[in-house]
């Protein structure tokens, strides 16, 4: 609350939000919205106050500023016209499941939120099991919107594997904070039939061992471009690894390039 206080401007994801904080501290420290909509207008005028010696904070309505929050484009601009950045460490919700959720801890990829239509983000999840099937290992964090969460839960299950472990972390750091745990299938079932309430952090764990999906994509690709052309190539691996068409051909294009 020290820092608040001795700026000369606040920048709030919403000001109403913020403005019960900081009466609630005896905090009158000048406020500002900053958000999606009017960051980038906002930026020139910033860096002359900077520029004048004025110092600025930056919060956002929960959690970690810049994490699924407003705050990046700023931080960018002040670095590239040299300007002084800092952080006062904070309650971050992605950590903080991860750290509650029982799976393995590192390394660990948090991608914000999930497209909210279903097939914008089948596509993304089908790029990330494909990225695992050439390899990648790790634990995976997303945030939710309480309303999609069955729904993305489902499609997390058909498209990555209903018996992945995961975790569903709801309110954490408040009054009615809960970890769920299970595999994605059964918490999957869970939501479905009792809809999510608060803020939502999802967690799935990396491939399981055993799991045939998770085979090495780029081996069966190089094995099939030994004496198939890249477009019948990448139609056979999508067939046996039930990945989409044309993410499989795009990787199968990189790979015909190396050699």
């Amino acid at each position: 609350m020290a820092t608040l206080e001795s700026v000369d401007l606040i920048l709030c994801e919403d000001t109403r939000t913020s403005a019960r904080l900081l009466r609630e501290y005896g905090i009158h420290t000048r406020t500002r919205p900053l958000h999606d909509h009017n960051e980038d207008r906002q930026i020139p005028a910033l860096l002359d106050a900077l520029g004048a010696g004025q110092r600025i904070a930056v919060i956002s309505d929960a959690g970690t500023p810049l994490m699924s929050d407003p705050g990046y484009r700023l931080v960018r601009a002040v670095v590239a016209a040299g300007g002084h950045v800092t952080a006062v460490p904070g309650p971050n919700a992605a950590v903080m499941a991860l750290t509650l959720s029982g799976l393995p801890p590192h390394p660990f990829m948090f991608s914000g939120f999930l497209p909210p239509r279903e097939a914008a983000r089948r596509e993304v999840l089908a790029q990330l099991h494909a990225a695992e099937c050439a390899g990648l290992s790790a634990t995976l964090i997303w945030h939710e919107a309480p309303h999609r969460l069955a729904e993305m839960l489902a499609t997390l299950a058909d498209v990555m594997g209903g018996d992945r472990p995961a975790a569903v972390a709801r309110e954490l750091t408040k009054r009615f904070e809960e970890v769920r745990r299970g595999t994605v299938a059964e918490l999957a079932a869970h939501y479905a039939d009792n809809p999510a309430r608060g803020e939502i952090t999802v967690v799935l764990g990396p491939p399981l061992q055993g799991d045939s999906t998770a085979k090495d994509l780029d081996t069966q690709l190089r094995e099939a471009l030994r004496t198939l052309s890249v477009k019948d190539a990448a139609a056979l691996v999508a067939g046996i690894t039930s990945l989409p068409r044309r993410t499989v051909y795009a990787r199968a294009l990189e790979l015909a390039r190396e050699t």
